[in-house]
C-alpha cells in the first residue's frame, strides 16, 4: 500500500513567520508532527510519502501514485483543505481526513472518503482493521483518550529536518484550565496525560541523532499541566541529557502563568534547557478575564508575574486577546502598555473568536450573536461575532494597538528594553551550535534591514549596543531583528 501525507498550506501569518525563514533559509516554522506521528501508526510494510505543502508544492504525480491519502490540518488551512480534497477527488484518490479541522467541523468535507476524529492512537487502528478486510466505515469516533505512554515516536526521518527553523516534539496533552475562547479541554480533555520519561529521551535522541541543533518545541497544550510529574521525572532527565550532549538544543513551549508561582520549576526548566516559554495573558482587565474563565491569570500581578519569569532567564513571549464582552474603551491602551512594560517583544494580539468546540461558541450562539466560521487567523481583523463594543471602534482599536507595538521605533525601544532586563538574569546555557542558516541570516539581515530597510539606522543601533554591551544576547537580539521584519511585513496595512 502506498499513502500519502499530506500537510495544507496555509497563508502568511504572525506564527508562519514566513519573511524571516526567508532570511535564515528555511521554508517552514515546524514540521506537521501530528502527520509524522500518524505515519509511525501505519503499517511499517507501508510505502509512505510526507509532502508539507509549506515546504513543496503537491503534485498530480504524487497524488497518481498513491492508494491512499492521509490529510490532516487546523482551522486557518481550511482553504488550501478544500483544494486538495476536490484535487483528489477529480483524481479518484481515497482520501482519509483527520486532526482538529476535521474533528471539530466533519460535516464541512463532505469530499473527504473516510473521516477517522479524535486522536489517532484511538481511532486509526480500527480503520486500518476494517480497510484490510474491504469493510472501511467513512466516519471513526474516538470512545476514549488514549494512554500516550503507547504512543510512537514520530516518524521525523520522513522530512527534511533542514527545511525547518524548529523541531517539534510532545510531552503531554490536555489542560487543567477550561478558558472559554479555547477548544484545547474539548479535543483533549482536562486530565493531562504524559509519555514516559523514556518516550521523550528517545524522541529527542531520534531528532538528535538527524543531525538536528537548534531549537526543539514541546507543543504541549500546557507543559506545566502535571507540575508534579514534570519536577519529579521529566525535568532532572532531561537536563542529564542536554548535559551529556553539550546542550545540542534551545527549548521552549507554551505553559500558562502560574509558571512564575513555581521558582524551583523555573530554575529545573531553565536548567534543562529551555530558553523561552508562550504564556496566554489574554488580557489586563480583570473583569474580562473572569468573564472567559481563566481563572489561573485572576487576582495577580502579571507584570510582576512575567518579570519573575524573565528573572528565571526565560524569555516570554506571550498572547493577548481583544474584543471581550467586558472589555472597557481604554483596552487599547492598557494593552499597549502592558506589552511595552513587561518589554515582551514577541507579542501575539488578536481579536476574539469563537472557534466551534468552546464554550464560547456554544455561549454565543445561544445569544444568537454568531456570524461565521472563524478564519484560523485572529489577527486578520476578522470577527465571527456580534460584539458588545462597536464593531468599528473595536477594530480600530485593535489596529492602533498593532502600530504601538509592531511599527519600527516602538518595536525596537522594546528589543532594547527586554534585552538590557534580560541580561541581568546571568549567563546563558549554551543552546547549540552556530549553524549555516545562523550566519546565511545573520547576512541576509544585514543586507535586508541595515542597507536596504528603511529603518536601518534602528538596525545597527541595536546591532553594535548588542554586539559590544551584550555580547551572549547578540544572537537573540538579531533574531528579534529578523522577526520585527517579519511582523512589519504581516501586519504592514495596519501600521
Amino acid at each position: 500500500m502506498k499513502a500519502l501525507l499530506v500537510y495544507p498550506d496555509y497563508p502568511d501569518t504572525f506564527w508562519g513567520f514566513r519573511s524571516a525563514l526567508q532570511l535564515v533559509d528555511k521554508k517552514a516554522s515546524e514540521p506537521p508532527l501530528g502527520l509524522l506521528t500518524v505515519a509511525a501508526l501505519l503499517p511499517t510494510e507501508w510505502d509512505l510519502k510526507l509532502v508539507d505543502m509549506k515546504v513543496k508544492d503537491l503534485k498530480d504525480a504524487d497524488l497518481a501514485d498513491a492508494d491512499l491519502v492521509f490529510i490532516s490540518a487546523m482551522s486557518i488551512q481550511r482553504d488550501s483543505v478544500v483544494m486538495v480534497l476536490d484535487r483528489c477527488q477529480e483524481m479518484d484518490v481515497t482520501t482519509v481526513a483527520g486532526g482538529p479541522l476535521f474533528t471539530t467541523c466533519p460535516e464541512d468535507f463532505p469530499q473527504a472518503d473516510h473521516l477517522v476524529l479524535g486522536e489517532a492512537e484511538v481511532t486509526l487502528e480500527p480503520f486500518l482493521q476494517d480497510l484490510a478486510r474491504g469493510e472501511a466505515r467513512r466516519v471513526y469516533l474516538a470512545d476514549r483518550q488514549p494512554v500516550i505512554k503507547h504512543s510512537p515516536p514520530p516518524r521525523y526521518d520522513l522530512i527534511d529536518i533542514h527545511d525547518y527553523a524548529t523541531m517539534d516534539l510532545q510531552y503531554s496533552r490536555g489542560c487543567p484550565f477550561d478558558c472559554e475562547f479555547c477548544d484545547i479541554t474539548s479535543l483533549f480533555g482536562h486530565r493531562v496525560r504524559t509519555k514516559s520519561v523514556s518516550q521523550v529521551l528517545h524522541e529527542l535522541q531520534n531528532i538528535y541523532l538527524l543531525g538536528w541543533r537548534g531549537t526543539v518545541f514541546f507543543v504541549d497544550d500546557n507543559f506545566i499541566g502535571d507540575m508534579a510529574r514534570l519536577k519529579q521525572d521529566l525535568l532532572p532527565a532531561l537536563i542529564e541529557f542536554m548535559k551529556a550532549r553539550d546542550y545540542p538544543f534551545g527549548l521552549s513551549t507554551q505553559l500558562s502563568i502560574n509558571l512564575a508561582d513555581d521558582p524551583e520549576l523555573m530554575l529545573l526548566m531553565r536548567e534543562a534547557g529551555f530558553a523561552g516559554v508562550f504564556v496566554g495573558i489574554e488580557t489586563t482587565n480583570e473583569d474580562s478575564l473572569i468573564e472567559c474563565g481563566k481563572s489561573q491569570n485572576e487576582g495577580r500581578d502579571l507584570l510582576e508575574s512575567v518579570a519573575r519569569i524573565q528573572a528565571a532567564g526565560l524569555e516570554v513571549k506571550a498572547g493577548f486577546i481583544i474584543g471581550f464582552d467586558n472589555d472597557p474603551l481604554d483596552v487599547f491602551e492598557q494593552i499597549s502598555r502592558f506589552i511595552r512594560d513587561s518589554g515582551i517583544v514577541t507579542a501575539m494580539v488578536g481579536l476574539l473568536n469563537a472557534p466551534r468546540g468552546t464554550r464560547l461558541h456554544q455561549r454565543l450562539g445561544k445569544e444568537g450573536r454568531l456570524l461565521d466560521e472563524v478564519t484560523g487567523d485572529n489577527t486578520d481583523c476578522s470577527l465571527n461575532f456580534e460584539p458588545k463594543m462597536n464593531r468599528s471602534t473595536l477594530i480600530s482599536g485593535y489596529k492602533q494597538v498593532l502600530n504601538s507595538i509592531y511599527s519600527a521605533g516602538p518595536y525596537y525601544d522594546r528589543v532594547g528594553s527586554f534585552l538590557k532586563r534580560f541580561g541581568e538574569s546571568g549567563p546563558r546555557l549554551p543552546l547549540g551550535s552556530i549553524q549555516r542558516s545562523d550566519i546565511l541570516g545573520m547576512f541576509r539581515s544585514i543586507k535586508v534591514l541595515g542597507l536596504q530597510g528603511r529603518d536601518r539606522r534602528r538596525y545597527w543601533r541595536l546591532f553594535f549596543e548588542t554586539l559590544f554591551l551584550r555580547p551572549q544576547l547578540f544572537s537573540l537580539a538579531m533574531t528579534y531583528a529578523v522577526y520585527g521584519h517579519h511582523f512589519r511585513n504581516v501586519y504592514k496595512e495596519y501600521l
